[in-house]
């Protein structure tokens, strides 16, 4: 296996793990647990199921962008050379990667720290940012999918 295939396959993991687990997260397991588990439960869910995915999501953001710049190097000799749609993940990519850090480090934060005190209206409130923020990463992941696999064509 060359290194641009494994770099391509590490990429696409990383993608398919992230985008995948917002999209099954913000589309299925949201509107179940906000319709049939009250507060306290559904709090102690959340932080539960984000204790889980998160590890996965910072190997993504390590490996996103380590994958990407390894292949714009290895293809194009730089991001000089790249086509506009290389271009366009980059900048969505860099997007998503700061809002991650911002839900991690903010909003993730007050959330656990809610659900220890058994504060269920500012946990609430967190999640709210969360869900928010997810859906907007979401929507980001998907266009950037979009780009990436349509991208070349339209270059």
């Amino acid at each position: 296996m060359t290194i641009n295939v494994l770099t391509l396959v590490l990429h696409v993991l990383s993608v398919v793990i992230w985008v995948g687990g917002m999209f099954f997260a913000y589309m299925c397991l949201r509107p179940i647990a906000a319709s049939q588990l009250e507060p306290p439960v559904r709090l102690q869910l959340w932080v539960g199921v984000f204790g889980k995915f998160f590890p996965f999501v910072w190997i993504a953001v390590i490996l996103l962008p380590l994958t990407g710049y390894m292949m714009i190097s290895n293809l194009y000799g730089g991001m000089g050379n790249a086509p506009l749609y290389v271009h366009l993940m980059n900048g969505t990519g860099s997007l998503m990667i700061f809002i991650y850090l911002h839900v991690f480090f903010a909003p993730y934060q007050r959330l656990k720290r809610a659900v220890v005190a058994q504060d269920w209206p500012t946990g609430g409130k967190a999640l709210a940012q969360i869900r928010v923020l997810v859906g907007v990463n979401t929507a980001l992941g998907l266009l950037t999918a979009l780009i990436a696999s349509g991208g070349r064509f339209f270059s």
